[in-house]
């Protein structure tokens, strides 16, 4: 397997629906998935059980260090403090270097759940387009309204039993794109040779659609 050859970078901002679609285009594919936000979310929750500042340097980086992909599993990780732990983590440049080897050797040979070989990857991040994957002959960069973004995350969370108002879900989801944005070091951008979807108005089906018309050939 080449690597130019097989990888779907899939980048965008929490909740516009990048990893529904990303989801969705592994088993159309018969990729490999991987989550890369879940990565600096298990960092964040590590952090947070240890009683430590996610901005302590030291700390996060020991805490990037230890993480393993079988905590990917664990249902905390989608949780709203979770999340704000994890951008004030990844801000930090040796947490992200941490965790780059480990996306580029799943980049560069997925596996299945049971370790079995597979053809390609779907990758789901921030920066996989622009940093972790930037010769990926596919790249997406999903995004929605951060009103309706926000609305989705709300409703997930109140799903989830989380007892938080939208006011809240809103200022916190608009503070983390902001840190996400501005950081020093790989912050979120759409590729310039990336192809942009929009799901403000349009579902999951849409979203699915448009990426395989983009798609096209550019795998083989």
């Amino acid at each position: 397997m080449t690597a130019r050859a097989k990888i779907i970078a899939v980048d965008g901002p929490a909740a516009s629906g990048k990893g529904t679609l990303a989801r969705r285009l592994a088993r159309h594919f018969g990729f490999g998935f991987l989550d890369t936000g879940l990565l600096y979310r298990a960092v964040g929750l590590r952090l947070l059980r240890a009683g430590q500042d996610p901005a302590n340097e030291a700390a996060a980086i020991a805490a990037a260090g230890a993480v393993t992909p079988a905590e990917l599993a664990d249902p905390e990780l989608r949780s709203g403090p979770v999340g704000n732990a994890a951008s004030a983590a990844a801000k930090i440049p040796g947490v992200r270097q941490a965790l780059l080897d480990l996306q580029r050797r799943f980049a560069a040979a997925p596996t299945d759940p049971r370790g079995r070989p597979l053809p390609g990857a779907v990758i789901d991040g921030r920066d996989i387009g622009t940093v972790i994957c930037p010769d990926a002959p596919v790249k997406l960069f999903v995004n929605a309204s951060l009103e309706v973004r926000a609305k989705r995350r709300h409703k997930e969370l109140l799903e989830r039993g989380e007892a938080i108002i939208y006011a809240r879900v809103l200022e916190d989801m608009e503070r983390r794109d902001q840190q996400d944005r501005n950081r020093s070091v790989a912050p979120m951008a759409k590729a310039p040779d990336a192809f942009e979807i929009d799901t403000t108005k349009l579902d999951a089906d849409g979203a699915f659609a448009a990426a395989l018309t983009f798609i096209g050939s550019r795998l083989d």
